[in-house]
């Protein structure tokens, strides 16, 4: 069975660092990383991911507005999209799931349980 592909789109360099390094190490993930919603749109498309791990907070273009725009590319419009987002009370979740988001996971998450939450939301099996 051939490894997961993950492209994680966030501007801050430190979460895309540590994502990267806690999901090749506990899942064994091939991990891509952009650090802005315009990147992530071009490396979506090249890459062809399993899942996108998206901020919905980053100056430019934000999270939902990436999303839309993936959406709305043949070539990407079936990709699995996660949030990873600050903002996760009630009203935003049902926001989230009214745009067919796949989860939402909780800024600051916990290194060691992203894998997890990303294969229990997405239904893949969390095998080295």
């Amino acid at each position: 069975m051939t490894a997961k592909r993950l492209l994680v789109i966030d501007n801050e360099q430190y979460i895309q660092e540590v994502a990267q390094i806690c999901l090749q190490t506990v899942a064994n993930w091939q991990v891509i990383t952009a650090g802005s919603g315009e990147e992530g749109l071009l490396k979506a498309e090249a890459e062809q991911p399993d899942a996108i791990l998206l901020d919905v907070m980053m100056p430019g273009m934000d999270g939902p507005t990436t999303f839309e725009k993936l959406q709305a590319n043949t070539a990407t419009c079936h990709i699995p999209v996660l949030f990873l987002t600050a903002k996760v009370q009630a009203s935003d979740r049902r926001r989230y799931a009214q745009m067919e988001i796949k989860a939402a996971i909780a800024k600051p998450f916990n290194p060691l349980e992203l894998a997890r939450q990303i294969a229990a939301a997405l239904g893949w099996n969390l095998e080295k």
